[in-house]
């Protein structure tokens, strides 16, 4: 009789833990007053972990994070950006209604105003973006801001990081961010001739407990930026490791592009970077006239119409997610979106087929080999419903395709560091430069149709087995996650 009544006090016990995990689980879910679909599917995946899904969460889960702007920096740059404005004026008066209502878009969601370069060059390929970066870190004369997502201690990283010491034995001011979990391969004995240079490196969101209680493993800085004397800076998907390098590994580096910018819009790539940088290392000193003279050089204003936005979970606008919604919404006769992940959230999808249903002539382009089995099925369950509204896909053959990029009619190009997924979207730090006007279009027009020779059609009815179509419609299921 004892051991049957201990029996059922123990299930009554457990019965009732388990509902307290779950409404106490349910609650802290849903006090973070994220997208429905996300909450829903971090409890019913979290429900299924005995009392583990408590840990899950609290290391992977959602947090508020908090990244103060350097008032002083962005209220100098500021400053700078009204020559800017006058001469884009005249111009702007000019631009289709659309294009005005996206700029003003981008600047109420990060706070980055339109600003003006002198020249904007697109470089396809790894090979080529590694040329034209270790030049402009060889003419810098008085500092060097890099940050990385991915650097790694091979080939071109060590060759990177000898020419930094070099710059910085030089008597070039030296910055390296790096993120903790892209970088992890980077240890002491790789940074150490760094250091002894002078070379000043910084991680960001360390995944160790250290400062922080709750380390951060799932916010990482995405963003690829690279700024010389805050006059030439760099941006794109091209991350620091030989993977990118067609010269090092020929049959299987990605296939990626990257931009070069010059003139004052460089000044909100340093804006980013410095507040980053000021973020992961608790930097919080005020900047004397001169330095920031030095950060933000007066430069000449050019021609070329540049908007830098950013975005991250310290900004609950999303930002980079908008512009891309906003600018496939502006188009009238083409939106060709180039991308490694293609997970889209509903207004994304929406913006898509609606596009395509009203005549536009709209095109994605995806590797057909990607380094995420589940993000590539997830991808393929949305081609249907795309293909039934008109969108034509394609599927890059020859490598990893890592580029990101979109391209609206002739007047608006983006380029940047985001995947078009939820992860680029609302968890990453990201940085994307968005270029008015025929400047970068028609190169990214020129090189999507190159790309297309390397790449094959997706089919209306082609040939699927039961099997593949159930794992990506399961992989769907995660795409909130992804």
């Amino acid at each position: 009789m004892i051991l049957p009544e201990l029996s059922h006090e123990w299930k009554t016990g457990l019965s009732l833990a388990w509902s307290g995990y779950i409404a106490v689980l349910s609650i802290w879910i849903v006090m973070q007053k994220r997208a429905p679909v996300s909450t829903m599917s971090w409890i019913l995946s979290l429900a299924l972990l005995p009392f583990a899904g408590f840990i899950v969460y609290y290391f992977l889960g959602p947090q508020r994070l908090r990244k103060q702007r350097l008032k002083r920096l962005r209220n100098r740059a500021n400053a700078h950006a009204q020559a800017d404005l006058a001469r884009l004026r005249d111009a702007s008066q000019h631009a289709p209604p659309a294009l005005q209502q996206m700029a003003r878009l981008g600047t109420a969601a990060c706070g980055l105003p339109v600003s003006s370069a002198t020249g904007v060059e697109l470089l396809s390929g790894g090979a080529r973006t590694f040329d034209a970066i270790f030049e402009a870190v060889r003419a810098a004369r008085d500092h060097v801001h890099l940050e990385y997502y991915i650097f790694e201690p091979d080939r071109i990283g060590t060759a990177l990081r000898d020419l930094l010491v070099e710059r910085a034995q030089a008597g070039v001011r030296v910055r390296l961010l790096l993120d903790a979990l892209g970088s992890k391969r980077i240890g002491r004995k790789f940074m150490a001739p760094m250091h002894a240079a002078g070379v000043e490196v910084a991680l960001f969101h360390d995944t160790k407990i250290g400062r922080r209680l709750r380390p951060v493993t799932n916010y990482r800085t995405h963003r690829k930026i690279v700024v010389c004397d805050g006059r030439v800076g760099f941006t794109g998907g091209v991350n620091i490791t030989d993977e990118e390098d067609k010269r090092t590994n020929p049959k299987d580096a990605y296939h990626d592009v990257h931009v070069r910018i010059e003139g004052s819009a460089v000044r909100w790539l340093q804006t980013t970077f410095l507040e980053d940088w000021s973020y992961a290392t608790g930097e919080k000193q005020h900047r004397s006239d001169a330095v920031l003279d030095a950060l933000l050089p007066q430069v000449e204003a050019g021609d070329i119409p540049v908007q830098i936005v950013t975005s991250g979970p310290d900004n609950a606008f999303e930002a980079i997610h908008r512009m891309h919604v906003e600018a496939i919404h502006s188009a009238t006769r083409r939106a060709w979106l180039t991308t490694p992940y293609f997970v889209p959230g509903e207004p994304a999808l929406m913006a898509l087929t609606s596009a395509a249903l009203r005549g536009v002539d709209v095109r994605l382009l995806v590797p057909r080999r990607s380094d995420s089995a589940i993000v590539s099925a997830a991808a393929r369950s949305y081609f249907d419903e795309l293909i039934a509204a008109g969108v034509k896909i394609w599927e890059y053959k020859e490598r990893m395709l890592h580029s990101k990029t979109l391209v609206v009619d002739d007047h608006c190009a983006m380029i940047g560091t985001a995947n078009f997924d939820n992860r680029s979207f609302r968890l990453n730090f990201e940085v994307c430069a968005v270029v008015y006007g025929p400047a970068l279009t028609q190169p990214l027009v020129a090189q999507f149709e190159t790309d297309l020779h390397s790449s094959g059609a997706v089919r209306a009815h082609r040939p699927q087995t039961f099997w593949r179509r159930l794992g990506d419609a399961i992989a769907r299921l995660f795409s909130p996650l992804l």
